[in-house]
């Protein structure tokens, strides 16, 4: 019995044994695993850097070529201006109030012998004066139809009438606003060749182009 109290004593004396926690380390997967996916992250985001680095190249490289391609187009809309200005020649029109002008660059059509339907070997010389006046958007033009010397006067009349109006027609589908074009018919009255030949007559049957503002 007293051997018990002294063994109670001595351990309230001396206290309980605490208990040992032991603290758990992360595992070395687990370290591995938050590494790898830092790595990927890491991954990811130099690749959308440089996915926007190359995005603004590439619109940067596109702006400057769009710059350099404006610049060269006013240059060469300079450069047909003056070429075009340099090519006009005044003249007197009877008929037509003030100055008008020619210009070697605006080429006549011509046409067969009592015909007014553009031929197949004139549209690309038409198209290209449609191309000068749709880059010269301020000239105004008058088209004048003339004949050759055979057929009465009021039929060549009629019939250089609608030989302009068929180039009017044509530079209107190709886009020239119908109110920067004016017709007139000459008939037989204005030959550009005196002479009394087919030949002559070849050359007499056309559309001419006079240049009424600039």
């Amino acid at each position: 019995m007293i051997l018990s109290i002294f063994l109670c004593l001595g351990l309230i004396l001396t206290g309980c044994p605490k208990k040992t926690v032991v603290k758990e380390e992360p595992s070395v997967s687990s370290a591995e695993e938050a590494k790898r996916l830092d790595a990927e992250r890491a991954a990811k985001e130099a690749k959308e850097r440089e996915a926007r680095e190359r995005d603004t190249k590439e619109r940067e490289a596109r702006e400057a070529r769009e710059r350099e391609a404006k610049r060269k187009e006013e240059e060469a809309r300079k450069a047909r201006d003056k070429e075009f200005e340099k090519s006009l020649v005044s003249k007197k029109q009877p008929g037509i109030e003030g100055e008008v002008f020619e210009s070697g660059m605006l080429k006549d059509i011509f046409f067969d012998f009592d015909k007014y339907d553009i031929r197949q070997a004139d549209v690309e010389t038409l198209k290209q004066n449609g191309d000068l006046l749709k880059k010269s958007p301020r000239v105004k033009i008058q088209i004048e139809g003339h004949c050759d010397e055979r057929g009465t006067n009021e039929y060549n009349l009629a019939l250089g009438e609608r030989r302009a109006n068929s180039i009017k027609k044509y530079l209107v589908s190709l886009g020239i606003p119908g109110d920067r074009i004016s017709t007139i018919s000459y008939g037989e009255e204005r030959p550009l060749d005196p002479g009394h030949n087919e030949e002559a007559w070849g050359k007499n049957r056309r559309a001419h182009f006079v240049i009424l503002s600039k």
